[in-house]
């Protein structure tokens, strides 16, 4: 028997799920919805979800801007830990979740809802991070996810709901693709991708040019940093909505940021994703030049280490966790001196960096020249050599008298 509830705030996109689910809600449990939206920068989406919503039968919409703190807050403080998930993944929704799920959350205790709802399945990840964000700031709200309730088993049963109720939505069954925007990625998922020997078709992506069709000519740019975080533009301070808004248009012109993989799900299974991160696969490429210029050895392979952890954890659900907040304040210590200038250069479909600056650069040519020196005395390194190796010494000693 379904607990009763009076009043639900819903996180909304418009999309299939959510589309249908305010219909379900008040055939399942005779309650008020209330529609939350997030715009987190899938830009034009948002005032025609919110109109949508009221149309379907929510009571109110709420719609919420919260690029700023997504990237400030959330996506920049990944970057700055170069957290990707399975080495790869540069957790664009992972991201989104937790504000997202923090914005549902506040709405809910500001409407008076006794619940929250969110459309994702029972099958993917984006459950645990809307339940898991719930769970840390408002454990006493209910907790309603249809798709571990409702009768409907694919998004082609989703459609069919939809249409016999006359509910517009994005998709069709000859474009079945699930697809998460913001303004850190795009991602695709569903249809031939299911398949993964299917190369994404070249109707797939909607943001990225095909790297065969951009501009041969290169383009150069200059990106600042401040302890990690990026700062500016070609020596403009520049704040960060308009700062990936750039890079995000320049980078995707040269179709730089297109990812295709399959990857653990925290639930167990595999699932294949084609995601389009045009300005944050910029932004990791001129980061990653800049630490490795400014971070002494130890500390940076250290946080190599970490950052697959802190990978883990926001892929997990687990932003609010103690563990994630003991991790940023470990990325924010070590990255204090991460500040200064990374050149980068635009080709089709890659970025590379080609310089980087620093005052607080630890590269010291008197060290590194391989010509004629007076701070380091080549001589040094035969004991230095010959204690290091003794291990691997005495081992080999070992091997060769029992032959």
């Amino acid at each position: 028997m379904k607990q009763f509830v009076k009043k639900v705030a819903l996180a909304y996109s418009g999309g299939l799920d959510t589309s249908v689910i305010i219909s379900w809600l008040k055939e399942n449990y005779d309650c008020q919805v209330v529609a939350f939206i997030s715009d987190v920068g899938q830009g034009k989406e948002v005032d025609p979800a919110r109109k949508k919503a009221l149309k379907t039968g929510a009571i109110k919409a709420v719609v919420k801007d919260q690029r700023k703190d997504f990237l400030e807050n959330y996506c920049f403080p990944a970057l700055r830990a170069q957290a990707k998930y399975e080495g790869t993944y540069l957790l664009g929704t992972s991201l989104a979740r937790p504000v997202i799920a923090k914005g549902l959350v506040e709405t809910a205790l500001k409407e008076g809802c006794d619940a929250i709802c969110h459309g994702a399945t029972g099958k993917g990840n984006d459950q645990v991070r809307f339940e898991l964000t719930a769970m840390a700031l408002a454990p006493h709200l209910k907790i309603i996810a249809p798709w571990r309730e409702w009768e409907i088993k694919s998004r082609e049963d989703a459609i069919d709901y939809a249409q016999k109720r006359g509910i517009e939505i994005p998709v069709t069954k000859k474009r079945p693709y699930s697809m998460d925007g913001n303004l850190w990625h795009l991602s695709h998922e569903g249809g031939e991708l299911e398949d993964p020997w299917n190369a994404p078709s070249k109707h797939v992506f909607l943001t990225t040019m095909d790297p065969a069709r951009a501009s041969k000519k290169p383009t150069n740019l200059i990106i600042n940093f401040k302890s990690g975080i990026p700062a500016g533009l070609n020596g403009k301070k520049t704040d960060a909505i308009t700062l990936v808004q750039k890079l995000n248009q320049l980078a995707a012109s040269y179709g730089i940021g297109r990812i295709d993989i399959v990857e653990n799900r925290l639930v167990g299974m595999k699932s294949r994703g084609v995601y389009e991160s045009p300005g944050a696969t910029v932004l990791y490429e001129a980061h990653r030049a800049l630490q490795s210029l400014t971070v002494e050895r130890e500390t940076l392979h250290h946080s190599q280490l970490m950052s697959v952890k802190y990978a883990d954890l926001i892929y997990n659900g687990q932003w609010f966790s103690p563990l994630r907040d003991s991790l940023e304040a470990y990325y924010k210590e070590m990255q204090k001196n991460v500040t200064g200038d990374v050149r980068v250069e635009l080709n089709p479909g890659r970025v590379a960096a080609t310089g980087a600056r620093s005052p607080y650069s630890l590269y010291r040519l008197d060290l590194a020249t391989f010509g004629e020196d007076a701070v380091y005395n080549q001589h040094d390194a035969e004991g230095f050599i010959k204690l290091f190796g003794l291990p691997m010494k005495v081992v080999g000693m070992v091997k060769r008298n029992k032959k």
